[in-house]
């Protein structure tokens, strides 16, 4: 295993998890913790909530609730917060967010929690709900919420956020910890700034998936989310056990399991959102269906005819917007010393975002990777934010 993902080869890492968890508890006045009811936010609660069972203090538990989610998950989220009642802040947000819908091209985005659709919700508001913040914009995505909730319940105070990744789930995550860019508390690689008054603090960081149910074979009282053990029944391998919103450019993959795991949620998922049926149906193949795996091109086209083709069956919107993202990449490499674009380049490079190529651009295509993530671009941010800006600098204004 690389040193980075490495605490202290003296430690096991649940000795380690535990020493990370402490020292954020003697290092930060609040403390909070972002809890999806998954295999390792869970493992992660039990750890945090242990610490401050000890030292008698509060901690802040976020949940996002994106509307498509197992009930089998509600239910362990809510044994979780009975079972730790008296030592959590509980904030369960079920607010209008924008997520990504990658099951079509005919809607990129879906809205959980859309006011406007709500005949349709897939699970009715829950009690414990809370469906607005002051600073919230309806359509703010995700990646744009967590911060600016984390910003605002610090209140100003020092306060670490728990957040239950491991460097091993995928290459974005080890980069999050491994980073030479960020800014850590006291030189502690498990932590990173994310904004004046928050670090994030990663006390799974170096867990493996089987380290995970090693610790719930040590504590069987306790609870895990019971969707894995069905998971497993379904023959889905450890490594593929993932929870999150289910139309997702990666998540999607996992769709068809509603339809096995929890048929009575599957038939609320496909009139839903636009595309999820037919999504489930393609998406565990391989090959140019979704571009998953060893993609081909057509007899008679190059890699660059086939790229013209597929965008000639998308709908305008997105073809334009397609476009303009290969414009930008096309741009970027010519700049770099390539006066044309190969067709292919050595596929180790091309997996590696160190050579340009058409067949590239037809992979982004056909896993209708809507943000071209595949060809280094990153999420923009929403038209919500924008607007959360313009009030944030009127109030700002009006103080001034």
């Amino acid at each position: 295993m690389s040193t980075l993902k490495q605490y202290n080869p003296n430690l096991n890492v649940l000795d380690a998890a535990r020493q990370r968890v402490a020292y954020a508890f003697d290092n930060f006045e609040k403390i909070s913790c972002s809890f999806s009811g998954g295999k390792d936010s869970s493992v992660m609660l039990h750890l945090v909530m242990a610490e401050a069972i000890k030292r008698g203090r509060k901690v802040g538990v976020l949940f996002i609730d994106m509307e498509a989610q197992y009930i089998a998950t509600i239910d362990h989220i809510r044994e979780m917060v009975v079972l730790y009642a008296d030592h959590i802040d509980l904030h369960w947000a079920c607010v209008p967010m924008a997520l990504r819908n990658a099951v079509t091209n005919y809607e990129p985005k879906w809205t959980a929690w859309d006011p406007e659709k709500e005949d349709i919700w897939i699970r009715e508001l829950p009690p414990e709900a809370t469906t607005s913040y002051p600073w919230h914009v309806p359509g703010m995505e995700f990646e744009e919420f967590v911060p600016l909730w984390s910003d605002w319940y610090s209140s100003g105070e020092k306060m670490a956020s728990f957040v239950g990744i491991r460097a091993d789930e995928s290459l974005n995550r080890f980069r999050t910890i491994a980073s030479a860019h960020k800014e850590m508390h006291d030189n502690h690689r498990f932590t990173t700034r994310v904004t004046d008054s928050v670090f994030n603090i990663y006390p799974l960081y170096d867990w493996k998936t089987e380290d995970i149910w090693r610790f719930h074979a040590r504590h069987p009282e306790l609870p895990h989310n019971p969707v894995y053990d069905l998971m497993h029944k379904a023959g889905v391998p450890l490594s593929l056990q993932r929870l999150c919103q289910p139309y997702g450019d990666d998540q999607r993959r996992g769709l068809w399991l509603y339809h096995i795991l929890e048929p009575q949620t599957w038939f609320k998922l496909i009139t839903r959102v636009n595309g999820a049926n037919a999504g489930a149906l393609y998406v565990r193949e391989n090959g140019n269906v979704m571009g998953y795996g060893r993609i081909t091109k057509p007899d008679g086209h190059t890699w660059h005819s086939f790229v013209n083709l597929l965008l000639l069956s998308l709908p305008k919107a997105t073809r334009e917007h397609y476009i303009s993202r290969f414009r930008v990449f096309i741009k970027g490499w010519k700049g770099r010393g390539y006066d044309e674009i190969p067709d292919e380049a050595p596929k180790v490079l091309e997996d590696a975002h160190w050579a340009p190529s058409w067949r590239r651009m037809a992979k982004v295509l056909l896993r209708g990777d809507y943000y071209a993530k595949g060809l280094g671009f990153t999420q923009p941010r929403s038209s919500a934010y924008g607007v959360y800006l313009e009030m944030k600098k009127a109030k700002t204004d009006e103080t001034e």
